[in-house]
């Protein structure tokens, strides 16, 4: 999957996702089913996932080889990478990384809000994507909490499938 190609699923994603918000009740942003988080949870740890990789992104290319450096693998197509997480997510059950562990429920009046960031920080990485160099996003490597190091590449396309996967959540257990 090209940079090009990966910009526009993140975009497709994210439209698909913005598309569900807007649709919803504004009592789901505040109320989830029992044992699951609220709409505004989804959308705060999303962002959470986005900011991250954005800062990332942004950082010179010597410095994220020094600090994480380089792959010594072959690269996983789009389909492998969501089958992984998937495998990784089932050996995990229950488990909640970094800043989403004790996050608080958003109240209704930051919603607007919380949603414009999602795009913001959705249009950051598509734009950075574009930005890098096909080279680079195979070679270089970035830290998951879940999956381990992977190839920027990689990690940009989990990134596109993670909105996916709430966005189907959400459709599930949430409309």
């Amino acid at each position: 999957m090209s940079r090009e190609e990966i910009a526009e699923l993140l975009e497709a994603k994210c439209q698909e996702l913005l598309d569900l918000l807007n649709s919803q009740p504004d009592t789901s942003w505040t109320d989830g089913p029992a044992g699951k988080w609220t709409t505004g949870q989804h959308v705060l740890h999303l962002i959470q996932s986005l900011k991250p990789l954005n800062r990332a992104l942004s950082m010179p290319k010597f410095i994220l080889r020094y600090k994480f450096g380089k792959t010594n693998r072959e690269l996983r197509d789009y389909e492998t990478v969501v089958r992984r997480y998937h495998e990784r997510l089932d050996l995990n059950r229950g488990i909640t990384f970094g800043p989403s562990r004790d996050m608080k429920i958003p109240p209704l009046a930051d919603k607007n809000y919380l949603i414009d960031q999602l795009q913001i920080e959705n249009k950051k990485v598509q734009f950075m994507t574009r930005r890098w160099k096909e080279k680079d996003l195979d070679t270089l490597i970035l830290p998951h909490p879940l999956m381990g190091k992977m190839p920027v590449r990689e990690m940009l396309m989990w990134s596109a499938y993670h909105v996916e996967h709430h966005c189907g959540t959400l459709q599930k257990y949430y409309s």
